[in-house]
């Protein structure tokens, strides 16, 4: 079934719809750069751990009355920071992740099982709720299109570094393990803050897919990162309106209009693949 382009554009009028609309515009601002350093850092087990990890959140936050996103932004927050000197060795990161995965889905069980909590508004989560994005979402969104931006430019030089090569940074002065763990924060953080729009288990939509598509078109880490937000921005409005129009689930839409484009990106002919993880031997890569 689709609609009508006036029934879409009186659907555009409604307050829940413009919120959503603008948590995916603020969304594709900060989330996509969380994904460019998910790739640099190599650290994609992460972002399955967080979205177990605000599930337990979402569950602590039912169980005392307090709002469940902020619990889990705060669960996030912490076991990023928990884990930040473990990442000083991508097997120990790891490692650390699947014992994370598994500790938090189980404690969240249980605290939903024995507390008598309704667990289906938990997992509910897990597929989205867009339309429900309310006022402190839309300001997590907000402060996070703010920080990870700003401190992506702020810190470019050193987080360059940090991408291409961990001992070249600390061997020119960055200081790896702050800001590796300021890193891991961010992308924690913003793996709970997405929940709501896309769910836990499609939020790669909004944070991966674009910088996959980013790293095929960009030759430093400056033009991958714009061209990650371009392309999370063309993706989140594209994929709302066309779920819109479709009468179609939005969580869903959005990853298949992102995974398409990706698809679409690397059909192109190769000219050169944007790495700073590039072998020792080739020239720094250019963070302007």
């Amino acid at each position: 079934m689709t609609l009508a382009l006036a029934d879409v554009g009186a659907l555009l009028e409604l307050a829940p719809v413009q919120r959503a609309g603008l948590a995916l515009w603020l969304a594709a601002v900060g989330l996509p750069v969380i994904g460019v350093i998910i790739v640099g850092l190599d650290i994609m087990p992460v972002r399955f751990a967080m979205m177990h990890v605000a599930l337990f959140g979402i569950a602590v936050g039912m169980l005392t009355g307090l709002d469940p996103m902020l619990c889990a932004l705060a669960a996030c927050a912490l076991a990023g920071a928990g884990v930040a000197p473990l990442a000083a060795t991508p097997g120990g990161l790891s490692g650390a992740m699947g014992l994370l995965m598994s500790l938090s889905i189980a404690a969240a069980l249980l605290l939903l099982s024995v507390s008598g909590v309704n667990a289906s508004g938990a997992f509910a989560l897990l597929w989205g709720s867009i339309l429900s994005v309310g006022t402190p979402d839309l300001i997590v969104l907000g402060i996070l299109a703010a920080v990870v931006p700003g401190l992506f430019w702020w810190r470019r030089r050193d987080i360059g570094l940090l991408l291409y090569d961990r001992e070249l940074a600390h061997c020119s002065g960055v200081p790896v393990r702050a800001l590796t763990a300021a890193l891991l924060v961010l992308v924690a953080i913003a793996v709970a803050g997405a929940i709501k729009l896309t769910g836990a288990l499609l939020v790669d939509a909004l944070t991966l897919l674009p910088a996959l598509a980013a790293r095929r078109l960009g030759s430093s880490l400056k033009s991958i990162t714009l061209w990650a937000v371009g392309i999370g921005v063309v993706v989140n409005l594209t994929g709302f309106l066309l779920a819109l129009w479709l009468d179609w689930p939005p969580g869903p839409v959005l990853v298949l209009t992102a995974g398409s484009l990706v698809l679409a990106v690397h059909c192109l002919p190769e000219r050169r693949i944007g790495s700073w993880r590039a072998p020792a031997s080739a020239s720094l890569p250019s963070s302007h």
